[in-house]
């Protein structure tokens, strides 16, 4: 993969999606919503994290449960968990998490029930959709995210973004495999289990958001020891050194 290529993959993809799945809470954004979303995502323009020490980044690492792959055709997010580091340190006062359901506007598929613990009757008293996304960009404030095979996220995120506020989705994402391709040859992408396993990460609270959110975080910190051992300094050599490999 070129330099070129590495850096447009790890760029948050804009896109207009179809309203499907939230069409019937959009009317719930109010303008200081939709103006606060807006002058974060200026200020996420003009920072430069690419170029912020490793030692002093701050991320904040994020989960989320959904109802299967596919946000476009009619797939629902039905969990967030998120927790915020500075560098390798995972911070542990209680400001530091977040976590909450999504309210859900049909059933649960029932092996998406037994997987993950969420049951209708939760989700139908959960906050929607809209409440839970703005209380989640004031938790994050402009810091960068990470998760483990981001993808999943950053789709969900681009479709609720959208749909909610019919504004784009522009935080910095980072995937987690992609800094393990710094180490070991991937031959095809690892389970955060698989993950865990292999860094010696206790694998606790599987498929809850919190907990899964946890999990890549000590994940993200080990990775980041090692990069910093290796004498990396910034994100920008952590995608330099990949695109030559």
């Amino acid at each position: 993969m070129g330099a070129n290529e590495l850096f447009q993959f790890f760029r948050d993809m804009s896109g207009k999606f179809n309203s499907k799945i939230y069409a019937g809470i959009r009317g719930q954004s109010s303008p200081q919503h939709i103006s606060f979303l807006r002058q974060l995502q200026k200020e996420l323009r003009e920072k430069n994290s690419l170029d912020t020490p490793l030692e002093t980044l701050k991320v904040v690492v994020f989960d989320m449960e959904t109802t299967g792959f596919f946000p476009e055709k009619g797939d629902q997010a039905i969990s967030i968990g998120a927790i915020k580091m500075c560098g390798s340190a995972i911070e542990e006062e209680y400001t530091s998490s977040f976590y909450s359901l999504i309210k859900a506007d049909k059933p649960i598929p029932p092996e998406i029930s037994t997987l993950t613990n969420i049951h209708d009757d939760e989700l139908a008293s959960a906050p929607t959709a809209s409440e839970v996304l703005m209380k989640f960009y004031k938790f994050i404030d402009g810091r960068v995210l990470v998760a483990h095979h981001s993808n999943h996220e950053k789709a969900f995120m681009q479709k609720m973004t959208w749909d909610i506020w019919r504004t784009r989705f522009e935080h910095r994402l980072i995937d987690t495999s992609f800094l393990i391709g710094l180490f070991t040859p991937v031959i095809k992408p690892l389970t955060l289990d698989e993950i865990c396993m292999k860094y010696e990460v206790e694998i606790k609270d599987r498929h809850h958001a919190l907990g899964d959110a946890k999990m890549t975080a000590k994940v993200w910190s080990i990775l980041l020891k090692m990069a910093q051992e290796m004498g990396i300094e910034n994100l920008r050599e952590v995608y330099e050194r990949i695109a030559k490999k």
